[in-house]
């Protein structure tokens, strides 16, 4: 089954490009020309890249393929909300608010939601 972001709009908890633009433009601000902040985004950007083929993948894999990548998906999923929390308490002992974490969320699949934007938006930039 191909999926389509209208599809995925309608799901509890997502996010609108809108909302993940303006998230993602609240990262770059606070973050700016910070070394160490700029060092913990990459790692963060690291650790989508490697959660989010097992995002892009989960809907063409069977019950079997599922149950052997479960538990590395569940680990790379951990990777990036630790990134997201190590990058949101550096940022604000340097001052900054990190008002992105808190709009963000707690929810699983919503910070994987982004981090999947987050890598869509840096290969783009890539090119």
């Amino acid at each position: 089954m191909i999926s389509t972001y209208e599809e995925y709009i309608t799901m509890p908890g997502s996010l609108t490009l809108e909302e993940m633009q303006s998230l993602h433009r609240e990262i770059k601000e606070e973050v700016g020309y910070d070394e160490d902040a700029l060092d913990l985004y990459a790692d963060l950007i690291d650790a989508a890249t490697k959660y989010s083929p097992y995002r892009a993948n989960w809907n063409f894999w069977g019950r079997e393929e599922k149950r052997a990548e479960d538990s590395t998906r569940t680990s790379r999923h951990d990777r990036v909300i630790d990134c997201f929390n190590i990058l949101e308490r550096y940022l604000k002992k340097q001052g900054k608010s990190a008002a992105w974490h808190e709009t963000l969320g707690e929810d699983r699949k919503r910070i994987g939601d982004f981090a999947c934007y987050l890598v869509f938006a840096e290969s783009l930039n890539a090119r």
